[in-house]
């Protein structure tokens, strides 16, 4: 066994276990976590200070990370995702990739498979996903087929699609950037596509041919498209409850379940909603709600009613409610949207957009229904809200760019800026690609040319930065720092090395990759990468052989967040989206991860002469 480190390398290696068991909490937010470790860290190095080679290490240098290249290239890659995604600019993808699918469902999922991955390795895949979603569950709603082995196979598709270069992944430019800052040779955009090729080819096969066998099929909102809400008018008659009591007695009387929109006395005349208003005969409140609770209010209130469209018939069973014009859709919470973190009611949701909403869906969690109070809810992202509404505004609202709407048509965004959004990407990726800029310019500068050609705007811009990942990153850096000066790094692989003791350099690099896999899905994969990075040069150069590889084994393995559903922020898309459960996850993420895995494991030794 190695010697242990001294008294700071000891308590960088438990802040270091303290960071991953607080990143799978999910009651406690990651920003919040990441905050912790990085006070902890300026704190700690400040009232106990410490020496490496004789000179002081100053706290400020846990705050470098702020600056670091490879969070600043994140950050402009986010927001020029977030323009592709705002201009519609995929949507003539999408609406080709629809009629393929028409005519050939089995081709169509490969060539969607491959398209997501393609795509993938140049623009982070959230927008991908974004786009993608949409059109799938369309396709699956119009041809009566389960979207549940669809969904989840091309969400997996474009985590294998980032692993290919550089810019695939946030994590892909953390690992890059932090062997840089370590001394090891910058990796190019394409330096390590061809091991990725090899693994993701594997990889998408086996989503092809064996994904979809796995998976049960998931009923999702979307699946009932009967209307959940029905606009009705009571009318107060001479032996109705209502008639000479006031408008709150008349609350009470329903225990104040029901929600009264306006009061009609005559042709043409509202009266005003106090609650001391006293009805008449020939009053009519028009009340929204679902069909069984109408039929409630009706017998507690002695009143007849009406639908809203047909004044001349009571509601019985040759006339039953109807709701015409009105449609589902589901609603998907995104990190950036207007819902994020907030509340129904803090963002008067139902006045703004003119939407009525029916239930949330939340994950691991029961769904909650019309009957509970849905306006104090903080949604989080992953949050599904199903909402009814007539078509133009759900129109208006896929169209304003700023929420995730699947309501079960193949309509998506496209404006005129689209064109520019693409060509404008389309030269970051070529001047980094060409070696003209570094990615860290050419995005930066990218993001300038979006603004000033009004393909995103400020707001959508900053909206598209994820506090959590940004204070993720550089609490991550700041532990990676730790580790390394303290010796802990050091430690923690002469403690692999000792724990693989007789095994082959082509088995250790396995060894470390899987382990990374294991990791990633439990904790950020941002924060598997930082962290493991270091560790891997320091075995690497125990060994007495290139690091070059097992970097990309770090890389490749904290890319292979397949097997739970936090494993990365899309896949609580995908399992919101297609109504997966957490073991839908498992079922197939595992199989996955060890396919790769194994691929990996058989080309990097090929390819490095281990």
């Amino acid at each position: 066994m190695p010697p242990l480190p001294d008294m700071h390398g000891i308590a960088a290696l438990a802040l270091t276990g303290l960071a991953l068991f607080l990143f799978t909490r999910d009651k406690i937010p990651l920003e919040t976590s990441s905050l912790l470790i990085l006070i902890t860290l300026i704190v700690g190095f400040e009232v106990f200070p410490y020496e490496r080679d004789g000179l002081p290490v100053k706290p400020a240098l846990f705050f470098l990370g702020f600056g670091h290249e490879a969070l600043i290239t994140i950050a402009a890659l986010m927001m020029a995702g977030k323009a592709l995604e705002t201009t519609g600019a995929l949507q003539p993808l999408a609406s080709y990739m629809a009629r393929a699918w028409a005519a050939r469902p089995g081709i169509a999922l490969i060539t969607t498979l491959i398209i997501g991955a393609f795509f993938s390795a140049f623009v982070n895949n959230t927008p991908i996903v974004i786009m993608l979603m949409p059109m799938l569950i369309s396709v699956a709603l119009r041809a009566k087929i389960s979207s549940t082995g669809i969904l989840m196979p091309m969400g997996l598709a474009t985590l294998l699609g980032g692993m290919a270069t550089t810019i695939g992944t946030s994590t892909n430019l953390l690992v890059v950037g932090i062997a840089v800052d370590l001394g090891q040779r910058r990796l190019e955009m394409f330096d390590f596509l061809i091991p990725a090729l090899f693994a993701g080819l594997l990889g998408l096969l086996f989503l092809w041919f064996v994904a979809p066998r796995l998976l049960p099929e998931r009923e999702t909102a979307l699946s009932d498209t009967s209307p959940r809400i029905f606009n009705a008018f009571f009318h107060v008659v001479e032996k109705s409850y209502a008639n000479g009591r006031t408008l709150s007695e008349i609350l009470a009387k329903t225990n104040n379940l029901m929600k009264v929109t306006r009061i009609q006395r005559g042709d043409g005349l509202f009266v005003a909603k106090l609650p001391s208003v006293r009805l008449q005969v020939g009053d009519r409140l028009l009340v929204s709600d679902t069909r069984e609770n109408l039929k409630d209010f009706e017998r507690q209130l002695a009143a007849t009613l009406y639908g809203e469209t047909d004044v001349d018939h009571p509601i019985t069973a040759e006339h039953p409610l109807k709701a015409e014009g009105q449609q589902l859709a589901e609603v998907v919470v995104t990190r950036g949207s207007p819902l994020h973190q907030r509340t129904l009611e803090s963002t008067r949701f139902t006045g703004r957009y003119k939407l009525v909403p029916l239930a949330i869906h939340r994950t691991r969690t029961q769904s909650t229904d019309i009957t509970s109070d849905l306006g104090s809810i903080r949604l989080r992202a992953g949050d599904v809200l199903l909402v009814q509404g007539t078509r133009d505004r759900l129109n208006q609202l896929k169209e304003a760019g700023t929420m995730l709407v699947l309501d079960g048509t193949m309509d998506l965004p496209h404006t005129r800026r689209a064109p520019r959004a693409v060509l404008i990407m389309g030269l970051i990726i070529a001047a980094a690609a060409t070696g003209l800029l570094p990615i860290s310019v050419s995005a930066v500068t990218g993001v300038g040319l979006l603004l000033l050609t009004r393909c995103i705007s400020w707001r959508d811009g900053v909206a598209a930065l994820s506090i959590p990942i940004v204070l993720l990153i550089v609490a991550s850096l700041g532990l990676g720092h730790a580790l390394i000066i303290t010796g802990a790094a050091d430690y923690l692989a002469q403690l692999f090395i000792a724990g693989t003791s007789g095994l082959s350099v082509p088995f250790v690099l396995s060894g470390l990759m899987l382990l990374m896999a294991i990791l990633t899905n439990l904790v950020s994969n941002n924060a598997a990468g930082v962290i493991g990075t270091p560790i891997a040069i320091s075995i690497a150069q125990q060994l007495g052989v290139s690091p070059e590889p097992f970097v990309l084994a770090v890389l490749f393995g904290a890319n292979m967040s397949y097997a739970t559903p936090i494993g990365y922020q899309t896949n609580l898309l995908i399992m919101s989206g297609g109504g997966y459960r957490y073991k839908d996850f498992l079922k197939v993420g595992i199989p996955l991860t060890i396919v790769v895995w194994l691929g990996f494991s058989f080309i990097l030794p090929l390819i490095y002469g281990l």
